[in-house]
């Protein structure tokens, strides 16, 4: 079956656009959310680097300017649509049975929201693996909602641990589908297996590098306090600008766990990264980089 996507290309393939110090070694792995009373005129002087695709960081600024702290936009990635995708429209077109959809991240929320419009809107059961994936889901249309149920997130946002909870109903056969990143783990497959799930994955999309990068924006980015990024490929992009990324003295703050450990893996040491993800989390994470900053700005 045969169904356009020229929908989807907006939001799988924006055009490129935008895209290398260690005093002390401080690494928090998770932070407690708490309610944001920093005093904004502390972080009047810092800037925070936004790394998402050129449209997709205006919550963030917004959120940051609330509290007088500047952003500098300088988008890291860019997705890309897959064949898989066609797949997609097609498994939800013909009513196809699934007992769970599961959806890992933001993005593959949005792709998913633009294939299951082009199959014809039909009633689907989703499992999020957090808070900032399934508010996708409710911040979609009401039309969106009367069909799309989100009926599970696990008890921590990781793929290990949705594959460990996802309920199933005794020894019946459970029938899930996964579309998502191509670079997204096994996780989520090799723990549902193992609990005798039928999963299908897709791979709709992917993402990559951004092939050009404003220089002038770059050294700007290289000298300022925080840069937030909201997938591993973005950290991954980052550490390929760094000159020297051993002596880098800026932080990472990460949307989640998952991210995070990307970061760490690949030497970062100032790594930062909410208890329970979402914008909330991820701009309370940004505010204790940034005191940290402070104190050891002071030291």
């Amino acid at each position: 079956m045969k169904l356009s996507l020229l929908s989807l290309s907006t939001i799988l393939s924006p055009p490129p656009q935008l895209h290398h110090n260690h005093r002390r070694s401080i690494f928090f792995q998770s932070f407690k959310v708490r309610a944001s009373s920093s005093p904004a005129n502390s972080f009047s002087n810092h800037r925070v680097v936004v790394t998402r695709e050129r449209g997709k960081n205006d919550k963030l600024i917004a959120a940051l300017a609330k509290h007088g702290i500047n952003s500098l936009e300088l988008p890291l990635i860019q997705h890309k649509q897959l064949p898989d995708l066609e797949k997609l429209v097609s498994l939800l077109s013909a009513a196809t049975s699934f007992d769970w959809i599961i959806i890992t991240s933001p993005e593959a929320a949005l792709v998913f929201l633009q294939a299951w419009k082009a199959a014809g809107t039909p009633n689907v059961k989703v499992a999020a693996v957090g808070t900032g994936t399934s508010t996708i889901f409710h911040d979609a249309s009401p039309s969106s909602k009367q069909f799309i149920e989100v009926a599970f997130t696990p008890s921590k946002a990781t793929g290990k641990v949705l594959a460990s909870e996802l309920p199933k109903q005794g020894n019946e056969r459970c029938n899930v589908l996964y579309p998502a990143s191509a670079k997204a783990s096994h996780d989520i497959e090799e723990g549902l297996s193992k609990r005798g799930f039928h999963i299908t994955r897709l791979n709709t999309y992917t993402t990559e590098p951004v092939q050009h990068v404003d220089q002038t924006i770059l050294q700007q980015a290289l000298s300022a306090s925080v840069v937030a990024v909201a997938s591993p490929s973005a950290v991954g992009a980052w550490v390929d600008l760094l000159p020297e990324p051993h002596t880098w003295e800026g932080s990472v703050a990460c949307i989640g766990e998952t991210t995070a450990s990307a970061a760490r893996k690949l030497g970062l040491t100032n790594v930062y990264h909410p208890s329970t993800p979402g914008l909330h989390g991820w701009v309370d994470t940004i505010f204790d980089a940034l005191r940290v900053h402070n104190r050891l700005s002071n030291v």
